[in-house]
Order: C-alpha cells, then structure tokens, then sequence
C-alpha cells in the first residue's frame, strides 16, 4: 500500500479567490470519473475536506490554502493504491483547472 499522494498547487489569486474557486469547482471531480461520483466537502479554516466515492470506494482528501499555493493531501483506499502512479498523473493534471 502506497503512503498518501501530496502534491502543491501554485497560485496568486489570494485566499478568498481561492476558497470561492475550490468551492465552485470540487463538484468537477465526479464528471472526471467514468460513470460519475459524489463528492462532500466542508471547511475547517483555511482547509477543505472532501471525500469523492465511486465505484465502491472511498478517497479523502485535504486541501489547505495558503497565500501562494494550496497543498492537497489525497489518501487512496487499499484497492486504489494499486493505481496511484495513474491517479497521481491525472491528480496533478486536473488539479491546477480548479484554481482557473
């Protein structure tokens, strides 16, 4: 089993601009599976939880704003960690058009 995948997003947007940026775009993420999810998030702070599931499996992740990047913390399921090199790729990918 693969640790977490944790990766930083540049940005220079601010932290507001950010937050309203994550908030409108974290229900994007179902469209990029095959045959859709649901994604629940909520915010502690400066950082949003969200959990995306799928296909019978759960992935949590955390994404803590700052004023220059965000850093997300995805932590993949027991099954999934066999992908995470993929997932990883699209991960880094994608992220960075949720702050556009």
């Amino acid at each position: 089993m693969s640790g977490p995948i944790s990766l930083d997003i540049p940005h220079k947007l601010g932290k507001a601009a950010v937050r309203e940026r994550l908030d409108g775009g974290v229900g994007k993420i179902g469209r990029l599976i095959p045959g859709g999810a649901t994604v629940e998030h909520r915010w502690e702070g400066d950082t949003m939880h969200f959990t995306v599931g799928a296909m019978g499996q759960s992935v949590a992740a955390q994404a803590t704003v700052f004023d220059d990047k965000v850093h997300a913390v995805v932590s993949l399921p027991g099954f999934l960690s066999l992908f995470s090199g993929q997932i990883e790729s699209v991960i880094r990918s994608e992220a960075p058009k949720l702050l556009k």
